[in-house]
């Protein structure tokens, strides 16, 4: 049995600046989001202070630049959850992860309502 492909040094680099940089615009309450990485598992944390982390969610890379899936942190059990988002699917975008992980944790539900198209 192979193991799960990781994503690669410059995929995680990537993600992680581009997903503070979303969340800086998102979520401006935030000093920042990082992502801790463990094989094809990014463990995703938002600080609300510099000393203040909210273990947020759980992106699985899945093989693709734009498809991951999806996993929320359960304060009550401290483990992570597959879970589907708002869309009722299972994977999405690393932004979609965060915000519906965010909608819920700081209880923000315009998260999971997708803007009009003009």
């Amino acid at each position: 049995m192979e193991g799960m492909a990781a994503p690669t040094a410059r995929l995680k680099t990537y993600i992680e600046g581009h997903l503070d940089f979303y969340a800086s615009q998102r979520w401006p309450q935030l000093e920042e989001v990082t992502i801790s990485w463990r094989g094809s598992y990014g463990y995703v944390s938002a600080y609300l202070t510099e000393d203040e982390a909210i273990p947020a969610c759980r992106l699985r890379y899945l093989g693709s630049d734009t498809d991951w899936g999806f996993a929320l942190y359960q304060a009550s059990s401290e483990r992570y959850d597959d879970t589907l988002l708002p869309n009722g699917n299972p994977s999405g975008t690393p932004e979609q992860a965060l915000d519906c992980a965010l909608g819920l944790y700081l209880t923000d539900p315009t998260a999971w309502i997708k803007p009009p198209k003009d």
